[in-house]
Order: C-alpha cells, then sequence, then structure tokens
C-alpha cells in the first residue's frame, strides 16, 4: 500500500472530505503499543545498520526492537547473518556488547559456555554428557532472515512481506547515488518523547512548516506555503506555469544542497538528472523504520526505532564519498547543523503534540485536506494491525 508515492501530476493531491485521526489512545496506551510491536515491527523489514559496520569476517552488532534482541553476525565466509541473540539452552543472551569482532569463529554462551558456529549450528554444550534423546542438531540458534541491499541491512522477525513492498517510492530512485560505496561521516542520535507514529505522521505533513522550521521555509520556499508538492494546493493550475520555487517545489534560487547556506559542503554526486539537482532532496522511505534522502553532495538515512509507548530513537547517518570525507576544505558541520536545527525543530513539535494527546475530552484529532499522506499513513498502520 502506497504512503508517500509520488502522486499523480496536474491534478490536486488533497483531501475532499472529512476524515478523523487515530484513536488518542493509540498515542499512549501500552496494550496497543504491544500490538503495534508484534504486528508492525515484527513484521515487516526494519533498518537496522549500514553494512559497513559489520564489513570485516566475525564483526558482529546486536540490536533491539522492543523486547525482542537481535544479533547479527559476518560469518567467515563473508555472509551475514542474523539470529535472536538468544542461546537455546536457558535463554541467556549470547552477546552482551553491542557490537565488535569475535575471538574466535564460533559464538559462545557467557553463561554455561555453549557453543555455535557462525551459521547458528550447535557445536557442542558444557555438560559432561547429554541425556536420551537431546540431539545437538535440534538446538540451533533461531535464525532471522537478513536482507543487504545498496549497503544497507534489514531484519525481519516473523512473515515479512516482499521486500521490495516495503519500500515507497521504490528504492530504485536512488540508482542515481552510489550508495553502497558511500561511507557514514557523522551519526546523529536523538530520543524524543513521543509515540513513533507522531514522528511519521509529521513527516508527511508540511502544515507545521511556515511556523516550526523558518530556515527550511527559506532553502525550500514550497514548505513556506504549508504543503509538499504543487499538487496540495486546491489552486495549483493558476500557478501552475510558474516556474519560481514557491509554486514548483525544490531549492531556492541559487541553493544547491541541504546546508546552512544552501552551498555544497562536500563533492556532487555526477550522473544526477537536472530534475533531481533542482528538488534538492530525493526521498525514500520504508515504514515503519527509516527514510533515505538523496541530496546532490550526501546522502542522509534517519532510522527510527519506538522504546516505549510515548518515546522513540531517531538515528541519522550522514553517507559522503571517500573523495569528499578526504577533501582537506570538507566542512561537514555545515550539513550537520542544518539538518539537526530541522530535527530538532520537528523533535519539538511532535513532543508538543505527545503532551496534548492524554486530554479527557480528546477521543481523536482531524485529519486535514493538505494532510493526504497522513491519512494514507493511519490507513496502513490499521490495515497492518488487522493482518492476520
Amino acid at each position: 500500500m502506497a504512503i508517500t508515492r509520488e502522486p499523480p501530476p496536474n491534478q490536486y493531491n488533497g483531501l475532499t472530505r472529512m476524515a478523523e485521526g487515530l484513536p488518542a489512545e493509540a498515542y499512549f496506551d501500552p496494550r496497543r503499543y504491544d500490538q503495534e510491536l508484534r504486528r508492525i515491527w515484527q513484521r515487516n523489514w526494519i533498518y537496522v545498520s549500514r553494512s559497513t559496520e559489520v564489513a570485516k569476517p566475525r564483526s558482529f552488532r546486536s540490536f533491539e526492537l522492543g523486547d525482542q534482541r537481535v544479533l547479527l553476525v559476518r560469518d567467515d565466509d563473508g555472509v551475514l547473518q542474523g539470529f535472536y541473540n538468544t542461546c537455546r539452552h536457558r535463554g541467556a543472551a549470547l552477546c552482551r556488547e553491542s557490537e565488535g569482532v569475535l575471538r574466535s569463529g564460533a559464538l559462545i554462551c557467557p553463561y554455561h559456555a555453549w557453543t555455535y558456529n557462525l551459521q547458528g549450528n550447535l557445536l557442542r554444550t558444557s555438560s559432561k554428557r547429554h541425556g536420551e534423546g537431546f540431539d545437538v542438531a535440534d538446538y540451533s540458534l533461531y535464525k532471522i532472515p537478513v536482507r543487504e541491499t545498496r549497503g544497507f541491512v534489514f531484519v525481519a522477525l516473523d512473515e515479512p512481506p516482499a521486500f521490495e513492498r516495503n519500500f515507497d517510492p521504490p528504492l530504485d530512485r536512488l540508482d542515481a547515488w552510489p550508495l553502497e560505496d558511500l561511507a557514514v561521516g557523522h551519526v546523529l542520535t536523538k530520543t524524543i518523547q513521543c509515540n513513533w507514529k507522531i514522528f511519521w505522521e509529521n513527516f508527511n505533513e508540511c502544515l507545521h512548516c511556515p511556523g516550526v522550521h523558518p530556515s527550511l521555509c527559506q532553502l525550500v520556499p514550497l514548505y513556506g506555503r504549508g504543503i509538499i508538492r504543487e499538487g496540495d494546493d486546491p489552486n495549483w493550475a493558476q500557478t501552475a506555469a510558474d516556474p519560481d520555487p514557491k509554486y514548483k517545489g525544490g531549492l531556492r534560487a541559487g541553493a544547491r544542497t541541504w546546508s546552512s547556506d544552501g552551498g555544497l559542503a562536500g563533492l556532487p554526486f555526477e550522473g544526477l538528472s537536472a530534475e533531481q539537482r533542482r528538488r534538492g532532496a530525493t526521498y525514500v522511505t520504508c515504514v515503519p523504520s527509516v527514510f533515505i534522502v538523496g541530496h546532490l553532495d550526501y546522502v542522509r538515512v534517519v532510522r527510527v526505532r519506538p522504546t516505549g509507548p510515548e518515546q522513540t530513537e531517531l538515528r541519522v547517518e550522514y553517507l559522503f564519498s571517500a573523495d569528499t570525507l578526504a577533501s582537506p576544505g570538507f566542512d561537514i558541520h555545515r550539513i550537520v547543523d542544518f539538518t539537526d536545527t530541522v530535527m530538532s525543530e520537528d523533535a519539538g513539535a511532535c513532543e508538543l503534540n505527545q503532551r496534548g494527546l492524554h486530554a479527557a475530552p480528546h477521543a481523536a484529532g482531524v485529519v486535514m485536506p493538505e494532510e493526504y499522506l497522513v491519512q494514507k499513513f493511519h490507513e496502513w498502520v490499521e490495515l497492518e494491525l488487522s493482518r492476520t
């Protein structure tokens, strides 16, 4: 189901009938949160990290998703393996560290020393003898699906849909960017006090932009009108012939990328189309866990992870070419400071939203015409929850 796919051109995109939002309790009720973890987060492909973070043989990385703990290990053949971080003996965590490199080609439980190979097969236990009926072949680690694509690592815990279905638009929208060759130049992490859905709702509308994002609205004038796309304006046809960015979208005149002054901080990627350069930001989303943005001189990856009914962790990875990172005049702060400002403004707005939801008479909000993508997101959430 499409959430953020580009709508057809030359038409009005907005809602024409009033729509009600999700129930207020959907944003704070622990039972609803647990249901969403199990039916949405555990049944879709979830972004974990860049492949380079587990690139060496025997390197590992652990990851928490709600009360589930995942372990990624690169085996000696270079294949990335995924398991629940759980020993088959009595359930102890196999790895206590968040990342590292194994000393040997085996996973050894720190509790009772059950030993597994890097494909998850049990090699031996620490018992002097095994009871009748026990077979080491029956006690391999619990495996989970892992998918590496374009330098990104995704996992799925339970009955995921076809991998390509999670991307919207398809990941090939970023084919002009050399994603697999890029390196992480900076990581920014934020914990915001709001439900994970509030973050995605904020991402999918720009009604808040004029009052929340002054610097972003200067860089992308269309956002200053409270809309994301030209067709979000019911009177779009009146300015259809006007190339001004405040009507057509894209960067303001003279700007080239998302940075503090609109100027390039890194070396531009070759092969981008004129439209990709004009737009300044090309988005691909993979709900519920990540969106990826291609800019002229870098790629921004924003990972979303729920850490409680009213708390969400954001991890922003900034990807650059090796030449950019080695360039003597490269000033990463022009990029990071600008996007950090925008993300901090979004975080403040999301927390403001969360704080008001507990009001006793507030049963549900209202979705306005410009928030058609918010409605699509709500429909996706409800569809996922109903999926058996």
